[in-house]
């Protein structure tokens, strides 16, 4: 089959040919726009999900829809080094900038951008490129205290776009790299945005402890948000996913092909891209049938172990290492600490520290309490393939 025209995009955030069995979020997401901009409330979305199963694609999404409705958008992906003001302050400058342009928003534009100054200054922001040209406002969005100046700082920004009959959709990805002060602070602003009627609405993803996190930071949080689950797909969504952009580029696919996809991928979204990539090129022709699987599937493992599961291995110690080798060895998860640790030969408590480590890196969080599991689905098959030794 022709390479050129494979129509599958195994890439991190890559929009899928076919985002099939995400409709209800979407659907839902499509509906809260459309409310905030009539001036009625809407919850915002925090998306909850493992690696791989296509929550950044549904912000992209999201955000194109958030568009395609005349709102302003600020896309951020929330790494482990940076303090989200610094990320914050170069999204709202762009937006007032936007937002200046129109006639009736101009005086409101203004003194966002004055109260943006002044955040800029109390949190000791390096403006580069993107300094306000305007004196800052004393007394506002200036006090140093994060979780004041944001919900100050956003009231301007959702009054301005208010005034220029415009609305305004913070998107974060990685919501579990944020501190607990940013995520409560993100929270207290957009309940009093809320409170204001003011066109402003927040859509986050993240891994699965988030929406933990958001009830720990504020208690209100859950009746502020909806935190939509992001899971592998059911196999009659997920065999769609793999015929539905083949079929559109005039070819087709065995049935009892799509059967042995769907179960070797466990219906995962971005291992069906990649499964479908290497079954378009492994085929000689259509009907692209079972006798490609052999080396599709070879070459899509060979792919994800030099790429999406050797990124998270390498970012872990040697201690870090022999914890989640420990995990693997039990089988499939969940996994009870104290099994790990009984696997070890070490006290629970003394590796309490070492579990922490793995989950600030986001490789491991906790289902349930005594529970861990890994954030990165077939994780333990990929260290059992490179790490144990029966």
């Amino acid at each position: 089959m022709d390479p050129v025209r494979n129509p599958f995009a195994p890439g991190a955030g890559s929009q899928p040919p076919e985002l099939a069995g995400r409709d209800r979020i979407v659907s839902d997401a499509d509906t809260a726009l459309q409310r905030i901009l009539l001036g009625r409330p809407a919850q915002s979305q925090m998306l909850l999900g493992l690696r791989g199963v296509g929550k950044t694609v549904l912000l992209n999404k999201i955000e194109q829809t958030a568009e395609a409705h005349g709102y302003l958008t600020s896309f951020i992906e929330a790494p482990e080094d940076r303090k989200l003001v610094d990320l914050l302050y170069p999204k709202i400058h762009q937006v007032l900038r936007k937002l200046s342009l129109v006639e009736a928003a101009k005086a409101t534009t203004h003194k966002a951008m004055r109260a943006l100054r002044s955040f800029a200054s109390a949190f000791r922001i390096n403006m580069g490129d993107f300094e306000v040209s305007v004196d800052p406002e004393p007394g506002t969005a200036d006090s140093g205290n994060l979780e004041y100046d944001i919900t100050e700082l956003f009231l301007k920004v959702g009054e301005a776009a208010k005034a220029a009959s415009r609305g305004w959709v913070l998107l974060i990805d990685e919501v579990q790299y944020l501190s607990a002060e940013e995520l409560g602070a993100l929270i207290v602003a957009i309940h009093r945005i809320n409170q204001k009627g003011l066109p402003v609405i927040l859509f986050g993803a993240g891994l699965p402890a988030i929406a933990a996190l958001s009830g720990d930071a504020k208690s209100y949080a859950e009746r502020l948000f909806t935190f939509p689950e992001v899971d592998a797909l059911p196999k009659d969504a997920a065999a769609n996913a793999i015929r539905q952009p083949i079929e559109e580029e005039g070819e087709t696919i065995d049935e009892a092909l799509l059967d042995q996809i769907v179960t070797s991928t466990k219906g995962y979204p971005y291992f069906l891209q990649e499964w479908g990539y290497q079954v378009w090129n492994a085929s000689q022709q259509s009907p692209i049938s079972v006798g490609c699987i052999e080396v599709a599937e070879r070459e899509a493992l060979r792919r994800l172990d030099e790429g999406f599961f050797k990124v998270r291995a390498d970012r872990l110690t040697p201690k870090e290492k022999e914890y989640v080798i420990a995990m693997a060895r039990l089988g499939t998860g969940p996994y009870r600490s104290a099994d790990v640790a009984e696997a070890l030969n070490e006290k629970l408590t003394t590796l309490g520290p070492r579990r922490a480590q793995i989950i600030a890196k986001g490789m491991i969080y906790s289902p349930a309490h005594g529970d861990i599991a890994f954030t990165v689905p077939m994780f333990d098959e990929y260290l059992k393939r490179h790490w144990i030794v029966d």
